[in-house]
């Protein structure tokens, strides 16, 4: 006996129409996100600077035909690409990304919110430059911040209750819709345009996580969030088109995303969308590390001064313990052999043992040559982890969401170092004031690996002025950074 099926073309769900309704109207009035969102440009680009320096990023970039220019096509900062803005986002993107180093979020689903500036700034250059040839008045900078804000706010608002690595899909999911909202809004759709463009993103084949565990740990993990951002850019001018959307995307019975991708399960939310991501966004301050290893990283920088002070060395350590949260067992907690700096990064016994050992944790410390180092490996051998249930609690408390580790370090003589305790990292809220001036040295750091102190000076006057970035023209401000 056949059943009936309906053809009637159902409302679009909810969650792509709150996202949408948010995304055109909301109101950004706070002082507190708008400043948070400007130390978060300014971080997120110097993250990128960094990354040039490596030849396995940079081997990425440019142009998918070598040679192409695009004319008014949008810059890649600390280079000399100009391209249309897909590849230019998916270049943006990946060089931040790539050494791990951007701002972080952490609840039921993990992610970086930053990732969506390689979208959001290839765009608003593009549509900037574009403007101008035009006779037109072009975006301002201040356009680029409102759009990082709420760029977070999507990704950072469905990752509270709504765990995608669980399922098996990565967190860059949520990159590409977000992207995809807010540069649908900067490209001018019209609400129902939007909301196609939206569904198009949730349709779209989703990354997998395997590229993040072990045994298969790779350098994709590094791009693919450039993936995501220039395929957002890519959906939102396929629907700028006219081309139709899939209003029920996440509610369709078999073939929509809860059924097929999310164990039948429709998203929880916390919260209404408005700017509390922004505002409570981690930043990688200290090391370019997994973030549930920072306080690790912290604490295992204090105790190679104890070691130091006292004369030890590795060789006499005979168990180092880690006291921790069950979201750092489940992503880090890692033994065997590391095969490239990707699986370095998501390992915290090495990233606990290289600072135990150097006192220090950079990206350098991820390649082949300093992984070479015996005394790494056997310090590894050494280290495991153990849920503490509190910390684990704290992890998912909307009030506290601190990222605690605490590491105890025992000799072969039968004595050992005081445990040392770290609830906080230094980019998370709470470290606010001490956070921030060690960014700004951070991005000085950056932006001194490429540009000559005349260039690296006109960068700072602007990027440390709140006022006199938001009303500079977008593209005036991205060719600040060109080579």
């Amino acid at each position: 006996m056949s059943q009936h099926i309906s053809n009637v073309r159902p409302e679009p769900d909810q969650v792509l129409t709150d996202i949408v309704d948010y995304v055109l109207n909301y109101r950004i009035d706070s002082e507190q996100a708008y400043d948070t969102a400007r130390n978060c440009l300014i971080d997120t680009l110097g993250c990128g600077l960094e990354a040039l320096e490596y030849p396995a990023c940079t081997k990425l970039l440019g142009p998918v035909v070598p040679g192409t220019m695009v004319p008014n096509g949008a810059k890649v900062p600390g280079t000399q690409f100009q391209l249309d803005p897909i590849q230019a986002a998916f270049n943006i993107g990946t060089m931040i990304r790539w050494l791990d180093f951007n701002d972080t979020w952490l609840a039921a689903e993990w992610g970086h919110p930053s990732d969506n500036l390689g979208g959001i700034l290839a765009t608003a250059d593009w549509l900037s430059r574009n403007a101008i040839a035009d006779g037109k008045a072009p975006l301002t900078m201040k356009d680029v911040l409102t759009a990082m804000i709420k760029a977070h706010e999507i990704q950072g608002c469905i990752a509270l209750e709504n765990s995608f690595n669980k399922v098996g899909l990565d967190h860059v999911v949520l990159v590409k819709v977000a992207s995809t909202a807010v540069v649908a809004q900067m490209l001018g759709l019209t609400r129902d345009e939007i909301i196609n463009a939206v569904s198009l993103a949730w349709v779209d084949g989703q990354s997998l996580r395997t590229y993040r565990h072990s045994p298969n740990t790779g350098s994709r993990k590094s791009w693919a969030a450039g993936d995501a951002t220039s395929r957002a850019v890519r959906l939102a001018l396929i629907a700028k088109t006219g081309e139709m959307g899939y209003p029920s995307v996440l509610t369709a019975p078999t073939w929509g995303f809860y059924d097929v991708l999310f164990k039948g399960k429709p998203f929880a939310f916390q919260r209404a969308y408005g700017s509390y991501v922004m505002e409570n966004v981690l930043f990688k301050i200290s090391f370019p590390a997994e973030f549930h290893s920072q306080t690790a990283v912290e604490a295992a920088v204090t105790l190679h001064g104890q070691l130091m002070a006292t004369g030890r060395t590795a060789a006499d350590i005979r168990k180092v313990t880690i006291r921790t949260h069950e979201a750092c067992i489940r992503i880090i907690d890692k033994t065997g052999p590391l095969n490239n700096p990707a699986d370095r990064d998501h390992c915290i016994q090495y990233m606990v043992a290289v600072p135990l050992l150097f006192g220090s944790l950079t990206a350098e410390h991820y390649e082949d040559k300093v992984a070479a180092d015996p005394r790494i490996d056997e310090l590894r051998s050494k280290i495991v982890c153990v849920e503490d249930p509190r910390f684990t609690a704290d992890y998912h408390d909307p009030e506290k969401r601190s990222i605690a580790n605490a590491l105890t370090v025992e000799f072969h003589d039968g004595t050992s170092l005081a445990e040392i305790e770290v609830e906080y990292p230094i980019g998370h809220g709470r470290r606010r004031h001490d956070g921030i001036p060690l960014l700004v040295e951070k991005f000085k750091t950056n932006l001194a690996r490429r540009f000559p102190p005349k260039q690296q000076h006109a960068i700072l006057d602007v990027s440390l002025d709140q006022a006199r970035l938001e009303a500079m023209p977008v593209h005036e401000y991205v060719n600040l950074y060109v080579i």
